[in-house]
């Protein structure tokens, strides 16, 4: 009982105080990302695939907060971009092995449909159960009987896809070393990269547009399962819209942390409890573009085999970048396509230069100053030493020392920050080379992933049965809330001597996403549908992996 006033009172305390923070996802963090939103990596997740222990699952979110209704052309990956996951296996914070995803957009015609009428569809995906026919007394110049409507999508490719009008490709390239790149199927490439492609068509998944375009879009081998691509030797890849698997009570931090309720300090009840939204997930019901690619261990490691989690090559660091050739003019006005792949409306050349790279969720955001994000952003990880005083001595945790007394933080240099940006305990296994201060998504990949019933979305910084060690900053999963753990990071919680309450109790009352994530490869859910999508506003206990209110009303007119 004695524990229980002491927590009270000093939960009065920081509540009194009326703290004035600032936190947010990968979502519009630099400006540089800011006016190149096609470029923006929202997030970045590296961690041992949970139905096979054997892989590495990696996903490169970008372009943030998509309206699900933002017809007609939606959301189309750039074909400008170059998309790349970087991996160091040797402590130098150098990638040593890099999966590159370039993509083309093409425009199809439904072949059932007379070409003059089909040149006049107006949105990229169309369709309707069977079709539409013209009917007797339609418009004159069309006989009765014409198709005019293609038929519900129910397949990327082939008899169903007739009516998704705009469609994208990819490709997928492997390069070992740091050099090359090997993802566009027109250029040369770099000598070390080898196409994982093939001859394989890889179709993007577009988004949900609604019930009656796409209505078997969830379904067993409906179009999000058929965007799912084995490409042999083990190695799996997505492409598409899904649901954005980031949450967060976006306008109350935006506010200066004018959180709905509790304050900043999340009662025990309320942090031990991984599906109760106590405040507004104001990403719910956004998309996000989504890369994906699972990938063998012994693919990754600089052994080439599966090491335990003791052994020091077992943990890799990671980071994803978006990247654009140095010189792009917009071509005058040609010929109109209406059947085949689209012309580039841009003349790209030169070098691919970095527009932005993630690896720490919130680095850029909590920890770089605003007169160094753009900096940040192009710059490499090696070079990161540079940046060290932001990370060593945040802002941040300044700030809310600052306003919130009671919140003590460490003095810097803030070493018990070190495993985010070097290879350190509790992540790598002692004795690995630390490496330079780099900002890399370190993650151990002899530590097995965590059944679903004994995970923690506190990854490293719970506690006792809380304390998950396969969870962030030990790579990141779907479901770790990386914004409480980031802020508790920040105000000292790797440090046992501030590891106390209400240190290790901080969080903005958002402990889930608004939908579930799938337990197996892809593992982002499916994309919110256009018709029927809603956002869950401020003061709504909104949705909670499906145990609270559905995010989705009823549909009474499909």
């Amino acid at each position: 009982m004695k524990r229980v006033k002491q927590f009270a009172a000093v939960a009065m305390a920081v509540m009194m105080v009326a703290p004035t923070l600032s936190f947010a996802a990968n979502h519009r963090e630099a400006p540089i990302t800011a006016l190149d939103r096609l470029a923006d990596i929202t997030d970045y997740f590296s961690f041992v695939s949970y139905d096979d222990p054997s892989k590495v699952t990696f996903l490169l979110n970008v372009d943030p907060l998509l309206e699900p209704s933002n017809g007609p052309n939606y959301f189309p990956f750039d074909p400008n971009i170059l998309y790349e996951i970087k991996i160091d296996n040797n402590n130098n914070a150098v990638e040593d092995i890099k999966f590159q995803f370039r993509f083309r957009t093409e425009f199809r015609l439904p072949p059932q449909i007379p070409r003059r009428i089909a040149e006049g569809i107006y949105t990229g995906p169309i369709g309707i159960d069977q079709g539409r026919n013209a009917p007797p007394g339609g418009p004159a110049g069309v006989p009765p009987g014409t198709p005019i409507v293609p038929p519900a999508i129910t397949a990327l490719d082939g008899p169903g896809s007739e009516g998704l009008t705009i469609r994208q490709t990819y490709s997928v390239a492997m390069v070992r070393g740091s050099g090359g790149e090997g993802g566009d199927d027109d250029d040369d490439g770099d000598s070390n990269a080898t196409n994982l492609t093939g001859g394989r068509r890889l179709i993007a998944v577009p988004s949900n547009v609604g019930p009656r375009t796409m209505p078997t879009y969830e379904a067993p081998g409906g179009l999000f399962q058929q965007g799912i691509y084995d490409l042999g030797n083990g190695v799996r890849v997505f492409a598409g819209t899904t649901d954005d698997p980031f949450w967060i009570d976006l306008g109350a931090a935006f506010d200066t942390l004018n959180l709905r309720s509790a304050g900043i300090v999340l009662g025990p009840g309320v942090d031990g409890d991984d599906f109760t939204n106590i405040n507004a997930e104001d990403v719910a019901g956004y998309n996000v573009n989504v890369i994906a690619i699972e990938v063998p261990i012994a693919m990754l490691t600089r052994t080439n085999r599966q090491e335990p989690a003791t052994s020091p090559a077992a943990t890799i660091g990671s980071w994803g970048t978006t990247s654009r050739q140095t010189m792009t003019i917009r071509r005058p006005s040609s010929t109109p396509v209406t059947n085949g792949p689209r012309p580039n409306p841009f003349a790209v050349s030169g070098e691919f230069r970095q527009v932005q790279r993630m690896a720490n969720a919130l680095t850029n955001e909590l920890f770089v100053g605003n007169g160094f994000k753009d900096s940040f952003s192009v710059s490499e990880p090696r070079n990161d030493l540079r940046f060290s005083r932001f990370f060593f001595d945040p802002y941040l945790a300044r700030q809310i020392n600052a306003q919130v007394p009671v919140v003590r933080v460490p003095d810097p240099p803030r070493t018990d920050l070190r495993p985010l940006y070097q290879y350190l305990p509790p992540i790598a296994a002692p004795g690995t080379p630390l490496g330079p201060i780099a900002d890399l998504l370190r993650l151990n990949t002899g530590v097995p992933p965590t059944p679903p019933g004994a995970r923690s979305r506190l990854g490293l910084v719970g506690n006792g049965p809380r304390r998950d060690p396969a969870g962030y900053p030990n790579g990141r999963r779907v479901h770790d809330d990386v914004t409480d753990i980031t802020v508790r990071l920040t105000v000292g919680v790797f440090n046992p001597a501030f590891n106390v309450p209400p240190n290790n109790l901080l969080g903005d009352g958002v402990n889930t996403n608004d939908t579930p994530q799938f337990e197996t490869f892809p593992y982002v859910w499916f994309a919110h549908d256009g018709r029927n999508s809603r956002h869950i506003d401020p003061g709504e206990p909104g949705c909670t992996q499906g145990q609270g209110a559905p995010c989705t009303p009823p549909d009474e007119n499909p």
